[in-house]
């Protein structure tokens, strides 16, 4: 059975209820799908921003202090859904029974390896697809809190349009968008098709599973 990760971004713990609705339905469909969650770095991750302008740390110790940070917000999670268990290894992943739903915590795979650019261009974006590459995921779904990838910021804009389809390399283009700086690149690496949609709005994410057409963006590696 293929695996999909399902990037859960930090902004949508800013709505508690929400991010519950949403976890709800990934518990449903890990009955029926191979799922593996890798958390965001959430409001844990914004307080090591705040340590490093204050500080100026390292690059090595912001970036391993944040992905602390997605360790965090994973088991604030793994504590909030009673049918998840908190992962901390690939090997873990592949143990885990169909109807229960791992939330990887990324940070003893990530210091061992450090396969990633230590800088703020490379955040929880990055490490889900480098994740994903790791556990042969056929896909990678980024729940945030915006419909996808926008032609500007939809939240300042409001003649910003959705993107329903781009490439790697359209993304680069782009600029600043829903991911990070890194992740372009890497997903030319790593050839992983990508989507970007609205967690608020759990029944997407099944329609994409389901392989239906749905308000989102489609990142394809090509």
């Amino acid at each position: 059975m293929d695996l999909t990760v399902i990037k859960v971004g930090g902004s949508l713990a800013a709505e508690p209820q929400k991010l519950r609705a949403l976890f709800q339905k990934l518990c449903v469909l890990s009955k029926e799908y191979k799922l593996v969650v890798v958390p965001g770095g959430a409001e844990f991750a914004d307080t090591v921003r705040d340590m490093d302008k204050r500080f100026g740390l390292s690059n090595v110790a912001s970036h391993r202090m944040a992905v602390l940070a997605m360790d965090q917000y994973g088991l604030l999670l793994a504590d909030l859904v009673p049918d998840s268990v908190a992962v901390w290894g690939v090997g873990d992943v592949n143990s885990i029974e169909l109807g229960k739903l791992p939330i990887f915590l990324p940070s003893q795979l990530i210091f061992k390896e450090d396969p990633l650019e230590n800088s703020w261009d490379v955040t929880s974006d990055s490490i889900a697809l480098y994740l994903a590459a790791r556990l042969g995921a056929k896909r990678v779904l980024f729940v945030t809190d915006v419909d996808g990838v926008f032609t500007s910021n939809p939240k300042v804009d409001k003649k910003a349009q959705l993107i329903q389809k781009l490439t790697a390399a359209d993304l680069s283009e782009l600029g600043r968008t829903s991911v990070d700086k890194a992740f372009p690149k890497l997903l030319q690496q790593y050839r992983i098709d990508c989507y970007v949609l609205n967690g608020h709005h759990p029944t997407r994410v099944e329609a994409v599973m389901k392989n239906k057409k749905t308000i989102c963006t489609l990142i394809s590696s090509s």
